[in-house]
């Protein structure tokens, strides 16, 4: 038993609930740091120019505090070092209903979104996790295999002008 409790990896995490953004426009920013350390993390939101950044470096930040401040009241062993950024999730808020004046005494709807910011940190640990940030590159191509790629994507167009073929034939 002592081991699975060993084994078993902390999670920390913030949230930042009824943000005036849509959902959409913050995960352009989440996406970027999902895997990341969390120092590296810091610095790409802290640079980046979108207008979310700045509320996500706020939760971020907030759930490396809760990682510090949960290791010291359960006398837990956490290295913000070896912290990385395990999930970071816009979740749709409620919408505001909004109306807008529109010509010859008519009214437009429109909704105001809001999102649920969640970012959740873990500690990495040394053996079991490799570096989540760096992607695995492709593997090397051939010189063959273009033409193997080339053949298959002609046969996937020939396959619908066939079916519009018969179409136009059944049509007549």
């Amino acid at each position: 038993m002592s081991k699975s409790v060993a084994e078993k990896v902390r999670e920390f995490r913030a949230e930042a609930r009824f943000q005036r953004t849509s959902p959409q426009k913050a995960k352009l920013v989440l996406d970027t740091i999902k895997g990341m350390r969390v120092e590296q993390a810091l610095n790409t939101v802290h640079f980046s120019t979108k207008r979310m950044a700045p509320a996500i470096e706020k939760v971020l930040r907030s759930a490396i505090q809760n990682a510090t401040y949960v290791s010291q009241e359960q006398g837990l062993d956490v290295d913000v070092d070896n912290l990385y950024v395990r999930t970071a999730v816009a979740n749709e808020g409620p919408r505001m209903k909004r109306i807008r004046p529109a010509p010859m005494g008519r009214a437009f709807r429109y909704q105001r979104r809001m999102a649920h910011i969640i970012v959740t940190v873990a500690e990495k640990k040394s053996g079991n996790v490799t570096a989540m940030a760096v992607e695995p590159e492709a593997p090397a191509v051939k010189k063959g295999s273009p033409k193997k790629a080339v053949a298959k994507k002609t046969a996937a167009k020939k396959a619908p002008a066939k079916k519009t073929a018969t179409k136009k034939k059944a049509a007549k």
